[in-house]
């Protein structure tokens, strides 16, 4: 039997790039956007939450099937809020769910309080603080990749995390056990798989103009959506603390921290993440 293989339709953005979205599952659809700028896949379904709603996935502009735009500018985060817009007049819903991963969460965060009216649920997975100007610490990072210590690869991958944040060089490949909740083969292959593949796309990502911080935590204060942030135990790129202070500035969020996951939940424990979403999301 031949496998089913995702749709991929395309719809324009305001300024005429022609990007394009996935389609998997059924049921009432969930408009997710990825981290990166990287290609889409590396979200896979989810961990199953395809077999609960329909996930609209989109690739970003400039990554994945989606074209390059002729105006690099158009990278920005800030910007990028306009295609998620056109997707959902394209997708003519009154009002959508919205998931963003990682740097995606800044582009999710961004619509909801641009387009208040627009958005239903907002599930925010291992979020960036970018978008509120919330910084984490280079000692944040070093001390909750400390819980890992016992792992056979800490040494060398700690050594790295070390000059990365204290900006001394660093490879970055080497800290991607501290993304994982468990440095198998499963999740050597996801990270070999999902670097990002348009480098312009993500230096322009947080250029100058990206992020509006006082306006954003402002908007974010009088924000009555129900929202979701879920941060993993392990994960180094948005460690629960800073995660629990960014719910913070939302006064309906629900904080979830899963049991030793990393960035990437639906890997660690597909079937914990994909609870907790769907209990969410309904």
């Amino acid at each position: 039997m031949t496998a089913m293989l995702p749709v991929m339709p395309t719809f324009s953005a305001p300024d005429g790039t022609r990007l394009a979205y996935r389609v998997l599952g059924a049921g009432d659809p969930v408009v997710c956007l990825p981290g990166g700028p990287m290609d889409s896949r590396y979200l896979g379904d989810l961990g199953g939450l395809s077999r609960h709603r329909r996930l609209i996935i989109l690739d970003l502009r400039g990554t994945g099937r989606s074209a390059i735009p002729e105006d690099p500018s158009s990278y920005r985060c800030d910007r990028l809020v306009g295609d998620v817009e056109a997707l959902r007049e394209h997708l003519a819903l009154p009002e959508m769910d919205l998931l963003g991963h990682s740097a995606g969460t800044n582009i999710a965060t961004q619509y909801a309080t641009r387009h208040p009216g627009r958005v239903s649920r907002l599930a925010l997975i291992g979020p960036s603080t970018r978008a509120v100007g919330m910084e984490i610490t280079g000692e944040t990072r070093r001390e909750l990749a400390r819980l890992r210590q016992d792992e056979p690869w800490f040494p060398a991958a700690f050594a790295a995390l070390e000059a990365l944040t204290e900006g001394t060089g660093g490879d970055r490949d080497a800290i991607a056990p501290f993304f994982y909740g468990r440095w198998d083969t499963t999740a050597r292959k996801h990270h070999a798989a999902g670097r990002p593949g348009n480098e312009q796309a993500v230096a322009l990502f947080g250029a100058e103009g990206a992020f509006d911080p006082e306006a954003t935590r402002a908007a974010l204060i009088g924000c009555e959506l129900p929202v979701l942030l879920l941060a993993g135990e392990y994960d180094v790129n948005s460690p629960p603390g800073s995660v629990a202070e960014l719910a913070g500035l939302l006064p309906g969020a629900r904080l979830v921290v899963q049991p030793g996951a990393g960035h990437y939940p639906w890997l660690d424990d597909a079937d914990r993440f994909v609870a907790t979403m769907a209990a969410f999301l309904g």
